[in-house]
């Protein structure tokens, strides 16, 4: 059976570590791309919001009222992260460099801490959950900055991390958490419908044709990107 006609506009998440004009994909790992998304924003899409997605949903259980800081939240990963977490009802606190406050405030965050002025460990305000999005600042670090029932989530996987994981699963209140987030074409559906809403957007940093693949690495590379990076062909 076929799910869809020839030329269908679709989006969906395909083969790792490679990149080309064309690739081969079952239909079930596809569905129709956001009718109010460039091909260019719909693109950034299918990785970085379906990981946050997970992260703050099934493994956080995030609910309305929950005070979540998101550590990266300039990123591909937090800048998807602080809309859903608002979108969930959430008071979010964004941590970004201080040429990202601006952006991060107009996705929606509450609160923007500026790292390189502020450490948010030493503030003394305490979160439900702390989403660090980009592998700095390591569970033992955070523990005092997580309420009593906090949860720590980090999608950076380490050996302390992993030990960690299986310790706090056992005692305490406050959790680690790491996972591999499968991929699920009902993510890709559900973040779709809000999209078309108006609840969430791709930010896009730099968008480089398919001819420069390795210039667009190199920036990646750097460490500096806001949002996205994406490909065109």
């Amino acid at each position: 059976m076929k799910l869809f006609r020839k030329g269908a506009q679709v989006y969906g998440a395909g083969q790792m570590g490679v990149h080309a004009e064309y690739t081969c994909m079952p239909e079930e790992k596809v569905t129709m791309k956001p009718t109010n998304m460039t091909y260019e924003e719909a693109a950034a899409v299918p990785f970085a919001a379906p990981v946050s997605l997970q992260f703050l949903r099934n493994k956080g259980g995030i609910q309305s009222g929950h005070k979540v800081l998101i550590n990266g939240a300039s990123g591909g990963l937090g800048t998807f992260a602080v809309q859903l977490a608002k979108y969930f009802g959430a008071e979010v606190t964004g941590v970004c460099s201080t040429t990202n406050l601006e952006l991060v405030q107009s996705i929606g965050a509450d609160r923007v801490i500026d790292y390189t002025k502020e450490d948010f460990i030493k503030e003394g305000q305490t979160y439900d959950i702390i989403f660090n999005a980009v592998g700095k600042n390591s569970f033992p670090k955070c523990k005092s900055s997580l309420n009593q029932k906090g949860i720590y989530l980090s999608t950076v996987a380490t050996i302390p991390l992993l030990v960690l994981m299986l310790w706090t699963s056992m005692i305490g209140s406050k959790k680690a958490i790491f996972m591999m987030a499968p991929y699920r074409i009902e993510d890709l559906i559900f973040l779709k419908e809000l999209i078309e809403a108006g609840k969430i957007k791709s930010v896009i940093d730099r968008s480089y044709p398919l001819e420069q693949i390795v210039e667009a690495h190199r920036y990646v590379e750097k460490n500096h990107k806001k949002g996205n990076v994406v490909i065109t062909v």
